[in-house]
């Protein structure tokens, strides 16, 4: 049995706080590779914006989601001292540690293992719009 590996990168424009799906991105690019069976690791590249698998159905999750992260982490916080882009400067990095930077997900039959309703998430943490980049590194092990 032989293993190929496949990586791609993701290109996210976000247009401030919030969580954007790529579900569809990620399983676009799964098909063109004709991958069988294997292990998806997904890795964001920056530090004030994280990766989560989230329910895709009400987006009132993805509200409250966001609406949460804002009271637990508040901008304008007088004890931050890294404050050189703004007042979400540190609670973004404080958002991105707590919802994190990388997900692992089986593949099978050529479609990833997720439930009926979950999706992958950007979750940006700046107020201002970013483009962002996801890495994709797919270990297909039926190559």
């Amino acid at each position: 049995m032989a293993m190929r590996q496949i990586q791609t990168t993701f290109t996210i424009r976000t247009h401030g706080q919030g969580l954007y799906e790529f579900t569809a991105d990620v399983a676009r690019w799964l098909e063109a590779e004709q991958v069988d069976s294997g292990l998806l690791t997904l890795f964001c590249r920056h530090t004030s914006a994280g990766l989560t698998i989230q329910e895709n159905a009400d987006p009132d999750v993805l509200h409250d989601l966001t609406a949460f992260f804002k009271r637990l982490v508040p901008e304008g916080a007088t004890w931050f001292r890294h404050t050189d882009e703004g007042a979400d400067d540190m609670p973004a990095h404080i958002r991105a540690t707590l919802s994190g930077v990388s997900l692992s997900i089986p593949v099978s039959r050529g479609r990833m293992m997720l439930g009926q309703w979950q999706g992958i998430f950007l979750f940006e943490h700046r107020a201002r719009g970013q483009v962002r980049e996801v890495v994709g590194l797919l270990f297909d092990i039926h190559y």
